[in-house]
């Protein structure tokens, strides 16, 4: 009998405040095997879950995006060996644009039971609050880096937008988040709506969701903070 592939959110920033539901940390606070991004952060965000098993004494082997196809499967071999599994994101749900959907498209090609748990998702959190439509909504990772690339893909998402009355949603590396913003104010029609949402969950939680021509001025400063940008037009 196999084991059970757990997929375990993560805080989005402050572990000090509990994230996920008390009887779904208690499913898996007895797994001593997990899939991490970071081992560093998973330290800290298992040790505040409160796992049964001193910290030192887990497994934790690491998926991320360095980790080549090859060495996946490896992964799997506790889970068919019958022990249960935590697959845990750097922060978040993990397998949503996240490295850990190897492994688990694995687990099912294998007959893995894999077993969803409710927590925090950025991604969702911020399509919640931007007011945009929820029924018909693409994520994209990153856009490009170099400027008139960044600013032919923010063309065209804003005109598959109109198209499909589908909302666009993406990230940016944190430090160029202002850039990215300045960009998409000087692109985007008026009247196409314009979300930023930064560090969710976060006492310094910040969102603003409104027409391109209603933003202010003196918008937020979003540099450094972890943020989604939506939009919809």
């Amino acid at each position: 009998m196999t084991g059970t592939l757990y997929l375990i959110p993560t805080p989005l920033g402050d572990e000090n405040t509990p994230w996920l539901p008390e009887h779904e940390r208690l499913r898996v606070i007895h797994i001593t095997t997990f899939v991490v991004e970071a081992e560093k952060t998973a330290r800290k965000h298992l040790k505040a879950l409160g796992v049964t098993t001193p910290i030192r004494e887990l497994t934790l082997n690491t998926l991320n995006e360095h980790t080549p196809e090859a060495d996946v499967a490896a992964l799997l071999q506790p889970l068919l060996d019958g022990q249960d599994v935590g697959l845990v994101s750097e922060a978040g749900c993990p397998a949503v644009a996240d490295p850990g959907a190897q492994l688990v498209a694995l687990a099912h090609a294998k007959g893995v039971r894999v077993e969803p748990m409710i927590g925090p998702s950025s991604i969702l959190l911020a399509l919640m609050a931007s007011g945009a439509n929820g029924q018909c909504f693409a994520f994209h990772g990153y856009l490009p880096v170099d400027g008139s690339d960044r600013t032919h893909a923010i063309q065209a998402l804003e005109a598959r937008s109109r198209q499909n009355k589908e909302t666009q949603v993406f990230i940016e590396t944190p430090y160029r988040n202002n850039t990215m913003l300045a960009e998409l104010r000087k692109t985007l029609a008026p009247s196409t709506r314009l979300c930023v949402a930064a560090d969710l969950t976060l006492p310094g939680q910040t969102i603003v969701s409104l027409p391109v021509a209603d933003w202010p001025k003196d918008a937020p400063d979003f540099h450094k903070r972890p943020a989604i940008f939506i939009v919809h037009a």
